[in-house]
C-alpha cells in the first residue's frame, strides 16, 4: 500500500457525503459474502517488532475464508486513527476493527465505539472494564513469562553480571516485562543487575542506538528491550559485541551470531480465534488473555551459543510456565527503592489483573520510572 493510499484513506471521509448510513455498513450483512476486518498499525508492517508480529497475525486471517483483511500503518496516536477507524467503516464497511497501537484506546478506540455501535472494536493492550462500550474490548498476552525466560538464558551468559534493557515508556506492561527479564536472569545468579533507559517514544531510532550504546559503555554485555522496532537495539548491541535478546518477532536474521532467544507475540491464535467467532455469530469477549499455554506467546529458537545449562534451565521452566497459572511476581519482593512491594507469601500468578497496574521497578533494577 503506498503512502498515498493510506492518506486518501484517512482523509477521504472530508468530502464524502454526509448521508452514509455508518451504523448499517458497521453490521455484517446478512447476505453478504465476506466480512471485512480492519487492521490499524502505528508503525511500518515490516518492522521487526510490534507492527510486524500483528502483520504476520492479520496474515493468518487473510486466510479464512469468507474474509476480506484491510489494513493501514504508520497511523499516529492521534485523531489520525479515529479518521482511519471511520473511514474503514464509512467507506469500506469494516464491522470489525482491530487498532493495535497502546495509545489508541483512551480516548479514540473508546469514542468510536460509542459512536459505531453495530462495529466491533478490539485493541491490544487497552484495560476494558464493564464501563466501557460493549462492542469494545481489549486483548493481550502473558509476555512477561517469554521475558523471564529471556533472563534466564542472557543470567547464563553475561560475564559482566550487568545486563541492559531499553524501554519506551514506563506503563505497566513495559515495567512487567523489564522485572520479569530481571528476576529471570537472578534466577541463575542473584548478584546480576539489569540497567534501564526509557527513550521516552515507541519508535525513535536516535535514541534507541544513544540508549544502546550508553548501556554498553557501563559494562552491559546482554541486552534485551520493550520498543516497538528492536532492530536498531539489536543491531546496534551485536555490532558492538554484546549478546541480545528479541522482543515481538524473531530478530535472529538481525544478529544470528549474537542472538540467545526472543519473546514473541504469536497473534495469530488471537487474531484467528476473534474471526471465527465473529463469522459464526458468536459474541466476542470483551477482555481476553493468554500466555504460552494458551498460545498467544512464544519464545525464538535458543542460539547454538547458549550453553548446556542454559538449555536445560530454559526448557524446564518453559515447561512448567507453559501448564499456565505461573507466578514471577512472589514475595517477598521489594521494589528499586526499597520498599515492599509483595509481602512474603503473597504472589501475583500470570493472570492477576494487579500486574496490569504496575508501578515499580524490582530491587536490582537501575534506573526510574519517572
Amino acid at each position: 500500500m503506498t503512502r498515498r493510499m493510506i492518506f486518501d484513506r484517512r482523509h477521504l471521509l472530508q468530502g464524502a457525503a454526509t448521508g452514509l448510513a455508518a451504523s448499517a455498513l458497521g453490521a455484517r450483512p446478512a447476505a453478504a459474502a465476506t466480512v471485512t476486518i480492519g487492521f490499524i498499525y502505528v508503525g511500518p508492517k515490516d518492522d521487526y517488532g510490534y507492527n510486524q508480529a500483528h502483520a504476520e497475525g492479520a496474515a493468518a486471517v487473510k486466510k479464512l475464508r469468507g474474509v476480506t483483511v484491510i489494513e493501514e500503518e504508520k497511523v499516529p496516536e492521534t485523531i489520525d486513527v479515529v479518521k482511519t477507524m471511520e473511514s474503514m467503516i464509512n467507506l469500506e464497511g469494516a464491522s470489525l476493527l482491530f487498532p493495535t497501537s497502546f495509545g489508541y484506546f483512551n480516548p479514540f478506540v473508546l469514542q468510536a465505539a460509542s459512536k459505531y455501535p453495530k462495529t466491533q472494536f478490539r485493541h491490544c493492550g487497552g484495560l476494558w472494564t464493564d464501563k466501557n462500550p460493549k462492542n469494545a474490548g481489549s486483548y493481550f498476552g502473558y509476555i512477561g513469562s517469554c521475558q523471564y525466560l529471556n533472563g534466564v538464558v542472557a543470567g547464563h551468559m553475561t560475564k559482566t553480571k550487568k545486563l541492559g534493557f531499553v524501554a519506551a515508556k514506563p506503563i505497566p506492561q513495559v515495567l512487567l516485562n523489564i522485572n520479569s527479564f530481571l528476576l529471570g536472569a537472578r534466577s541463575v545468579d542473584p548478584d546480576i543487575t539489569c540497567r534501564v533507559i526509557f527513550t521516552g517514544e515507541w519508535s525513535l531510532a536516535v535514541k534507541e542506538a544513544e540508549a544502546t550504546n550508553a548501556l554498553l559503555d557501563q559494562g552491559v554485555d546482554v541486552v534485551t528491550c520493550h520498543v516497538d522496532s528492536p532492530k536498531v537495539v539489536v543491531q546496534t548491541a551485536a555490532a558492538r559485541g554484546a549478546y541480545v535478546c528479541g522482543y515481538h518477532a524473531d530478530q535472529r536474521p538481525l544478529a544470528p551470531e549474537r542472538y540467545l532467544t526472543g519473546a514473541e507475540w504469536n497473534w495469530a491464535t488471537v487474531y484467528k480465534t476473534y474471526v471465527e467467532k465473529f463469522l459464526a455469530g458468536q459474541p466476542l469477549p470483551n477482555f481476553t488473555r493468554g500466555g504460552l499455554a494458551e498460545g498467544f506467546v512464544k519464545t525464538s529458537p535458543l542460539g547454538a551459543m547458549a550453553p548446556d545449562a542454559a538449555r536445560r534451565q530454559f526448557e524446564a521452566k518453559k515447561a512448567e510456565m507453559s501448564k499456565g497459572g505461573y507466578a514471577i511476581i512472589a514475595g517477598p519482593l521489594k521494589d528499586n527503592k526499597g520498599a515492599l512491594v509483595v509481602p512474603a507469601g503473597k504472589k501475583y500468578v500470570e493472570t492477576a489483573v494487579e500486574l496490569e497496574s504496575m508501578n515499580y521497578l524490582v530491587e536490582g533494577v537501575i534506573g526510574a520510572t519517572s
